[in-house]
């Protein structure tokens, strides 16, 4: 099957080379100097990489072929497709390939739902599940141990442990509104019904 990888950005320098966003967990095995892969838009591809390397906390890539700044510029915002065997696991106990991820329900311990994994964003920092609620708004939920206690491949599931305030519960508020709303309404009342005994 096939997974996006790395999307190209700006041009770096004048000899060629391109700093890329990583969107893989592996980047030394899928962006290593030699690997070839496929294009969006297709018309730019296939590439193969030339050299990689570090720089600022940025990986730079240079293409076979893509000899100036110019014919860097061309290639961004593509994105780098890897062709992966759909039956592939990563080397590291815990580790997950974004297609395993994807799609998976997302539930609390209880097995409350809170949604449904749609992208997977990986950033310097810390990946991300950007998880669709039912409703049709969306989370985003650090991948991080200490909130995504389990992932079960087989049961198709994601089960989460969140930190107050990362999901926000619509129908908590509401009924917190109400409650609050009706508070009001008996003071109201109470000062009626004392402002009426005051003029008796």
């Amino acid at each position: 099957m096939q997974l996006v990888v790395a999307r190209i950005g700006r041009a770096h320098g004048i000899k060629g080379e391109v700093t890329v966003e990583v969107r893989t967990d592996e980047p030394e095995l899928r962006l290593g100097p030699g690997a070839v892969l496929l294009t969006d838009p297709a018309s730019t591809g296939p590439l193969t990489i030339e050299t990689g390397r570090v720089h600022s906390g940025r990986l730079l890539l240079r293409f076979e072929g893509v000899r100036d700044r110019t014919a860097a510029e061309a290639l961004r915002n593509t994105l780098l497709i890897a062709e992966v065997d759909p039956t592939e696991m990563p080397e590291e106990e815990d580790e997950y390939y974004d297609h395993q991820l994807m799609d998976l329900d997302v539930v609390l311990a209880d097995g409350t739902e809170i949604g449904r994994i749609t992208e997977i964003s990986h950033l310097p920092s810390q990946d991300l599940f950007i998880v669709e609620r039912p409703d049709g708004t969306e989370l985003m939920i650090p991948f991080v141990g200490e909130i995504v206690t389990e992932i079960d491949l087989e049961e198709q599931r994601a089960v989460i442990d969140p930190p107050p305030g990362l999901i926000d519960d619509r129908a908590e508020i509401a009924s917190s509104r109400e409650d609050d709303e009706d508070d009001e309404d008996e003071s109201r009342e109470e000062s009626e019904d004392e402002s009426r005994e005051g003029d008796a």
